[in-house]
């Protein structure tokens, strides 16, 4: 399909998603993503929360959609169980399980996520999955993402997390892991990426 029409800018008309209008939300509410748009682009945030003039659209990525909804049903049948995933067993990671918490539905929940207070903000992500090991005081939570590609290359850190361009990864991680410490829970540093490849 072709796109023929051009249609005119317009300004956000949500003023309770402006910065400093009369509306705005107090706290006023930045999410993970907005984050990573202020770290490649202050000038383009700026206009984005401030004065409501945002990035052009992009078309949305089908595959990762799909691979995320099904990795979170799979990963859920195994919360459930309160037993290992057998992709955990496999990476000898089958002391984890996948968090079984009130919360997480709601975690995992796109413009809700995780949410953390801050000198007027309330910063925002929305997780993919957290596994825990141990119980009690030597119970340990760690944030995992899923990623989906469709590459012949063989898939190493340095090929996805060490790319210039796959940097926002790692402070995504970060973003979560951070949101979920303010919370008071007991997150690692060390976090998961579960890459599923596309057969080509």
């Amino acid at each position: 399909m072709v796109t023929t029409v051009r249609k005119k800018w317009k300004r956000r008309m949500r003023e309770s998603s402006i910065y400093g209008t009369e509306k705005s939300k107090q706290p006023f509410p930045i999410s993970r993503s907005k984050l990573e748009l202020f770290h490649s682009c202050p000038r383009c945030f700026w206009l984005d929360r401030v004065k409501g003039i945002g990035r052009p659209g992009m078309p949305g990525f089908l595959l990762n959609t799909l691979v995320d909804s099904l990795l979170k049903k799979e990963f859920d049948v195994h919360r459930e169980k309160g037993a290992p995933h057998p992709y955990m067993q496999e990476n000898n990671l089958g002391h984890m399980i996948p968090l079984k918490h009130p919360m997480i539905d709601e975690w995992r929940e796109n413009f809700k996520g995780v949410r953390a207070s801050k000198h007027g903000l309330v910063i925002t992500g929305a997780v993919d999955d957290i596994w825990k090991s141990g119980e009690g005081n030597s119970e340990e939570w760690y944030v995992v993402d899923y990623k989906s590609t469709a590459t012949n290359s063989e898939i190493t850190p340095e090929l996805f997390l060490e790319d210039i361009y796959k940097g926002g990864y790692v402070r995504q991680m970060a973003i979560y892991q951070w949101l979920l410490k303010e919370l008071g829970h007991p997150v690692s540093t060390r976090g998961f990426f579960v890459y599923e490849n596309g057969n080509n």
